[in-house]
């Protein structure tokens, strides 16, 4: 099979393997970054800090009651 890519062989497999390893550690950074995200704002809400959305969302709830 390697034989089918031509003189060339070494360097396809090799840029098909970085862009793999690019890849690979493009998904594994999104996938910490947002455990870190939720762990901030987790201790953001047991500090008492809530989000912005929220809020609004409660004014907007409390606009409609009314």
């Amino acid at each position: 099979m390697i034989e089918a890519l031509g003189p060339h062989a070494g360097f396809i497999l090799a840029a098909y393997g970085v862009s793999a390893a690019i890849v690979a550690g493009l998904l594994v950074w999104i996938v910490l970054d947002g455990v870190s995200l939720r762990r901030q704002m987790r201790d953001l809400e047991v500090r008492g800090i809530r989000r912005r959305s929220a809020r609004k969302a409660a004014a907007n709830a409390a606009d409609v009651a009314s």
